[in-house]
Parts: C-alpha cells; sequence; structure tokens
C-alpha cells in the first residue's frame, strides 16, 4: 500500500500506525469481539452449571443459589471494583473496563435466545469455557481493558501493602470454590477447578507485558 493510502486511512481512523496504540474504532470492535468471546465461554459454563474463577465465579454462585439473572449479577459485581481502578488504572482504562462488563453482561443474557444447546458434557464446557474466557481476556488486554473484579484489587494489595497480586487471585478464587461446596456438587466444583486452571494457564502463557500493555 502506497505511503500516501496509509496516511489517508490512518487521517480517518481506521487504525494505528503505532502497534502500541488503537484508534476508538479499534477499541470499539476488538473489545466487542472480545465480549462476545468471554460471554460464549460463560454461557457453555452456565449451560452445565459450572463456576469459574473471579467475579464471575461470585456471580455464578449468587446466580445458582438465587436464581437470579448472571448478566445483571455480574454487572453489580463488578460495581465496587470501579473505584479502584479510576485510582489505579486512570479513566481511559476504567470506561473501557465498564464497557466491556456491560456489554458481556447484556450478552450472556441474550445468548439463549440465539444458542439451544441440547447436550454437552462438563469436561469439555469446562475446557471451552476456559480457553474461550482466556482468549476473550487477552484481547481486552490487548485493547487495554479488562473485566474488572478481584484482579484491581489484587494490583492495589501488591502496591500498598506487598501482598503478591497472584497470591491474592488464588486466595480469593480458592474461597470461591469452598463457597461453591454449599450451592452445587463436588462434582461440580471439579469441574469448575479444571475451567479455572485451564483459564488462568492460557493466561500465564500468553500474557507478556511486551505484548499485552494494559496500562501506559
Amino acid at each position: 500500500m502506497a505511503q500516501s493510502e496509509q496516511v489517508q486511512k490512518r487521517s480517518i481512523g481506521f487504525y494505528s500506525a503505532d502497534p502500541s496504540k488503537h484508534t476508538p474504532l479499534e477499541d470499539t470492535q476488538g473489545i466487542f469481539i472480545s465480549a462476545m468471546t468471554v460471554a460464549l465461554g460463560l454461557y457453555f459454563l452456565n449451560q452445565v452449571g459450572l463456576l469459574t474463577s473471579g467475579t464471575a465465579g461470585v456471580a455464578f454462585l449468587l446466580h445458582y443459589a438465587f436464581d437470579l439473572p448472571f448478566g445483571l449479577l455480574f454487572f453489580l459485581v463488578n460495581l465496587p471494583f470501579y473505584y479502584l481502578s479510576f485510582k489505579r488504572l486512570g479513566l481511559g482504562f476504567s470506561l473501557k473496563t465498564f464497557v466491556a462488563i456491560l456489554v458481556v453482561s447484556v450478552i450472556t443474557e441474550l445468548e439463549r435466545r440465539f444458542l439451544v444447546i441440547e447436550y454437552l458434557d462438563p469436561f469439555w464446557a469446562a475446557l471451552l469455557g476456559g480457553i474461550l474466557i482466556g482468549y476473550g481476556l487477552l484481547g481486552m488486554y490487548r485493547h487495554r481493558a479488562s473485566l474488572g473484579g478481584i484482579g484491581i484489587l489484587a494490583i492495589y494489595l501488591q502496591d500498598r501493602f506487598k501482598i503478591p497480586a497472584g497470591l491474592v487471585q488464588l486466595g480469593f478464587d480458592l474461597c470461591v470454590m469452598v463457597a461453591a461446596f454449599f450451592v452445587v456438587s463436588p462434582v461440580t466444583v471439579l469441574w469448575s477447578l479444571v475451567s479455572a486452571v485451564v483459564l488462568n494457564l492460557l493466561l500465564t502463557i500468553n500474557h507478556r507485558s511486551d505484548r499485552y500493555i494494559v496500562v501506559r
């Protein structure tokens, strides 16, 4: 492509020539597609009654315990973390995270109208759910967004009290899984752990600060 054409496209906001930055159009499509991917992973888990890690796991627990809409619960559970996000990670990151959570919450409620699954093995749901949520999160990180939640609190506690963020996340997830024993069966907790391990391994292997720069 000629340099003049590149300049023209750049001038009307199609893409950014700087690989570490994105135009509003790039951010919009990237966050939307990532939210669709996460929502599909959550839908698979929900179809067989599984949980996952983080605030989504808390939303699943409340959903199974009180039969309330998961999308609404997921949105509400994340509300307390927006202030921390704004203080620690800035307005741009917080706004995109808010939009990402809102889109995921809405799509998870609409999913059942467009997709009906007659049979889904729990192991396959755990595997696919973890992979899809992981890839969706990677996409959000690429566009400097997230699904909020405990990750923001973990970063804050690490900076303020020198508690490793990984330990905070692990401790929170263990609490979610222990609480799950009071709501779902032990087998369901086991498959949920499989999904959480797949998700966290995918992020650990693929998330690198030189590839996915969440904060600048």
